[in-house]
């Protein structure tokens, strides 16, 4: 290897990082699918060569198993914890969590979903997180003062209409889906 190619190679390492990659292979997933997100082509996007690809990860497999979990962070975890630094009672920790949950235009989401009709990996990670999410609502809207049936048909009511919302790609203004969240919870939340 010639001095001028270890060269590029550092720059090409010190420039670019593990979450560089998980960041593109995220959006290529989002845009084109999971059979999109393939080294070669990542690396032309990044412009660099597939060295540096390497430098970060073993294989193909392991760049996907990272962007999976960065996507459980991202759109689970990291929720959870604004909805819960947030503060105040269950029901303003319900309104926090469905305005953060439309902010989010599905396109991962739809990718992960299609990505887990082929794959029983990610099918039964996505379970896992559709039980989290689950969990987590029924808990707070029991934590409102509903039964645990009460609390369990009101969190699917809201997280399957979502989920359904983001499959079926119906788009409406940001404003428009607010409000409509803000009715959802003060629905959901009613105690008669």
């Amino acid at each position: 290897m010639s001095i001028r190619h270890r060269t590029v190679k550092q720059n090409e390492i010190s420039r670019l990082g593990q979450q560089d990659w998980i960041d593109l292979g995220l959006k290529v997933l989002a845009e084109n699918g999971v059979e999109a997100v393939r080294v070669e082509p990542l690396a032309k996007l990044l412009n660099v060569t597939k060295g540096s690809f390497y430098w970060h990860f073993k294989n193909r497999e392991e760049l996907l198993e990272a962007i999976l979990q960065e996507w459980v962070n991202r759109e689970t975890e990291s929720i959870i914890q604004q909805v819960e630094a947030a503060g105040g009672d269950a029901s303003a920790k319900l309104l926090h969590l469905f305005e953060l949950a439309i902010q989010d235009d599905g396109q991962v989401e739809n990718a992960i979903r299609a990505w887990a009709a082929n794959d029983s990996r990610v099918a039964a990670i996505l379970d896992q997180v559709d039980q989290r999410r689950l969990n987590y609502t029924k808990n707070l809207f029991l934590d409102v003062g509903f039964t645990p049936f009460e609390a369990t048909v009101r969190a699917r009511m809201v997280y399957y209409a979502l989920i359904g919302e983001l499959v079926s790609g119906i788009q409406t203004s940001r404003a428009e889906r607010l409000a409509e969240m803000h009715l959802q919870h003060l629905i959901l939340t009613r105690q008669d």
